[in-house]
């Protein structure tokens, strides 16, 4: 249970999946430390430099972990790395003295820090891997479903719902693809001492044997490694992983905003599921205000401002190393993910549940879609040989007067208007005016794209 006297992060409590806050605990880093720590002692002895027992004997107290033992001596010590190496070597008689043996401190931390960057980057595809296979169901759903499109925020032509969600999927299949290639680029430091040149490595088992050192701790820890780093890895690893998650940001920040304009009442069209029991307003009983939308738009602006940070580390880590990267991404790496996390477990809650108001599809449909319709008009009456300028006016005076009726709350008359028009009906017959101004023949090939679509994500993503 979480003290809730003291102040606490959003994500230890609020933010994120379970799974996510493991991942990026305090405990859990420090049996990453002694994960790696035992691996280095498992290669150091077929070198000759440990005994086997010593080996085993770290193996075997490798999961003790003991924070509070730790952090006492922290408090003395001022080093959170050496607190745990004392802590561990109490607890190891046999193998105690040879924990940390030829190591600095960011052999351990960086290795460790790329560890859990690629295990967080899988429970990311995970949930993304879900979402999307869920939006894949919903455009092919909807794929032949005309709505109103709009640019500027004014109507404009119909298209369909599938497609709409299309453009969302396609964008994040590409966030997908794109956090998938950074999964699998993720290199850790390796083994190469105080500022990358394996001096201390090179002094215990001997120049020649260093590659052959570093090739079986890295098989050993599944983990390739950065060929040359200074004392840390490159951090512009971090700035190009924290950048996708930024990317899958922006992409889910789209979808809730136009989610939220949609949610709106004059327009209705779609909107974020409601509970039962759910408070809309401590002051308005009947409000229904998008708050997951509302969140993610939130989120994902934080989320936005985090690879500048991580550019910085990047930037300003000067000659070998700097400390000064150290205390925020304490900070930087895991709220990158909880905040990525929470995004997606937000937007599967959305699309899981998402209700389509088909009543006020059509509703806006049949108020603008005439309007969009006349241009088609205007090239079939030219075609039938018609003035062209003559039927431009034309139309363009009735468009007028429809939208008159329109502003006053009347349905749009403007079919009617142009099936009524003698000038207009003696070159195309009323049945071929209704239809070319009815919207299931204006969406050109938009459903077809749309299950397409669908299916190039469940190609990706099974």
């Amino acid at each position: 249970m979480s003290n809730f006297n003291t102040y606490l992060s959003p994500f230890t409590w609020r933010y994120g999946t379970p799974a996510m806050r493991r991942l990026w605990s305090e405990a859990n880093k420090r049996l990453l430390w002694r994960q790696i720590w035992s691996a280095l002692a498992e290669v150091q002895s077929e070198f000759g430099l440990v005994t086997p027992d010593q080996a085993a004997d770290l193996r075997a107290h490798m999961t003790e972990i003991d924070l509070p033992r730790a952090l006492e001596i922290e408090a003395e010590i001022q080093h959170d790395l050496m607190a745990e190496v004392r802590v561990f070597a109490d607890q190891c008689r046999a193998g105690g003295g040879i924990i940390h043996l030829g190591a600095t401190s960011m052999d351990i931390e960086d290795n460790a820090d790329a560890l859990r960057l690629r295990a967080a980057l899988d429970l990311l595809l995970e949930s993304l891997s879900a979402l999307l296979r869920t939006l894949s169901l919903l455009i092919e759903k909807w794929a032949d479903t005309p709505l109103m499109a709009f640019t500027h925020l004014q109507p404009a032509e119909p298209s369909t719902l599938g497609y709409r969600l299309a453009l969302y999927g396609q964008d994040l299949l590409h966030d997908y693809q794109a956090i998938n290639h950074q999964r699998s680029a993720v290199k850790g430091k390796g083994f190469k001492g105080a500022v990358g040149t394996s001096a201390a490595y090179a002094d215990l088992i001997g120049a020649a044997n260093l590659d052959e050192f570093e090739q079986k701790l890295s098989e050993k820890l599944g983990l390739p490694f950065f060929p040359v780093t200074s004392q840390v890895y490159p951090r512009k690893q971090d700035y190009e992983i924290i950048s996708a998650l930024a990317g899958l940001g922006a992409s889910l920040y789209k979808f809730a905003f136009d989610l939220r304009l949609l949610q709106s009442p004059p327009i209705g069209e779609l909107s974020e599921p409601f509970g039962e029991k759910q408070v809309g307003s401590s002051a308005m009983p009947f409000k229904r205000n998008p708050i997951r939308a509302e969140k993610i738009n939130s989120l994902a602006r934080y989320l936005a401002s985090l690879p500048r940070l991580a550019w910085d580390n990047a930037a300003h880590t000067l000659l070998e190393r700097t400390l000064d990267d150290s205390a925020n991404r304490r900070i930087l790496l895991p709220e990158a993910f909880l905040a990525a996390d929470e995004l997606l477990r937000t937007a599967s809650g959305i699309l899981s549940k998402l209700r389509v108001d088909e009543a006020a599809i059509a509703r806006t449909l049949a108020v603008y879609g005439p309007f969009a319709a006349t241009e088609r008009v205007l090239m079939a009456l030219a075609r039938a040989g018609a003035d062209r300028q003559e039927m431009h006016e034309r139309l363009r005076l009735l468009s007028m007067k429809a939208w008159e009726a329109v502003r006053a709350g009347e349905k749009n008359p403007l079919v009617e208007y142009i099936c009524r028009e003698v000038e207009i009906t003696e070159y195309l017959p009323e049945g071929e005016i209704r239809a070319l101004m009815a919207a299931s023949s204006q969406v050109g090939n938009a459903p077809e794209k749309a299950k397409e679509m669908a299916k190039a994500i469940r190609e990706v993503v099974h």
